[in-house]
């Protein structure tokens, strides 16, 4: 399959910038002196080991959390400076895919679509309807509508989560692990629908996976999370054919080179009483 292009302008100036950003929980730090941008209408993924701070990097976007130093900017404005309405408002300006999909499972599927809109609106029930048959039309799942969450397939239920994050048509989606326990029709099926709604609606989208051959095709630019930093960041191709030893295991799958099989320990005779002298390998 060929990579998908993105067929529309980009603004010079970022939507998401951050700009020198350390954080942590407590005294763990996770992000060290990140800098990051992600350009307007473009498709960022974001890969790298579990823990490295992919997840963390959504929510300092999202205004979850704060850096404890450097600035998160959305469209120009720095997240960290505003109070709670005005960070509600920039939030009605983001959609969220959760992993997994994340729906309300006592709702229907129209309902879960027509939720967002039930709460940051006032739009006369005719009008809502058409808007949430929209949306999961786009996603091709109209005709389930009446649908209960338990009564859809994972790929579906991932489908209504998608809609319902563009249901408030946002500048911003952000995807944690779209593609997660999905099958290989559904799988291709949700990332083709992320790049085409991409293209489609304007959006600018940000991917966490850790499915590199479908977020490689659909994605503009990478970032490589590891280690507290963005150690690597460009086209899927220059990932690809980066020569950085870390880059080059996570995105070849190679069992060891930075990141080790063997995490540090204490000598193997050490641990096992044994003497130094007869050479057990550690």
């Amino acid at each position: 399959m060929a990579p998908y292009s993105s067929i529309l302008p980009v603004d010079d100036a970022p939507l998401i910038e951050l700009r020198d950003v350390s954080c942590g929980y407590g005294d763990r730090i996770i992000l060290e002196h990140v800098n990051l941008r992600v350009d307007r209408g473009s498709l960022l993924a974001l890969i790298g080991t579990s823990g490295g701070g992919k997840t963390t990097v959504l929510r300092l976007i999202s205004g979850q959390i704060k850096p404890l130093s450097g600035q998160v900017f959305f469209d120009g404005q720095d997240l960290a400076q505003m109070d709670r309405e005005q960070l509600y408002a920039v939030r009605r300006r983001m959609g969220m895919l959760f992993q997994f999909g994340a729906l309300f499972t006592d709702l229907s599927v129209f309902e879960n679509v027509a939720f967002p809109l039930r709460e940051h609106t006032k739009l006369p029930e005719a009008m809502l309807r058409d808007l949430v048959l929209m949306k999961l039309n786009a996603v091709g799942l109209r005709g389930s509508r009446d649908l209960m969450p338990s009564e859809v397939s994972g790929g579906m239920a991932r489908r209504v989560a998608l809609a319902r994050a563009i249901a408030l048509d946002p500048d911003l989606v952000l995807y944690d692990e779209p593609f997660a326990g999905l099958d290989p029709i559904s799988l291709g099926v949700a990332a083709r629908l992320i790049r085409d709604l991409n293209d489609a609606l304007g959006l600018t989208s940000i991917i966490v996976s850790h499915d590199l051959h479908e977020t490689f095709q659909i994605a503009d630019q990478v970032a490589m999370v590891a280690n507290g930093r963005v150690v690597a960041q460009g086209t899927p191709q220059q990932l690809r054919d980066s020569e950085d030893p870390l880059v080059r295991q996570f995105v070849r799958a190679e069992a060891d080179g930075p990141v080790r099989f063997h995490q540090p320990a204490k000598s193997v005779q050490a641990d096992f009483g044994l003497p130094e002298q007869e050479g057990i390998a550690p």
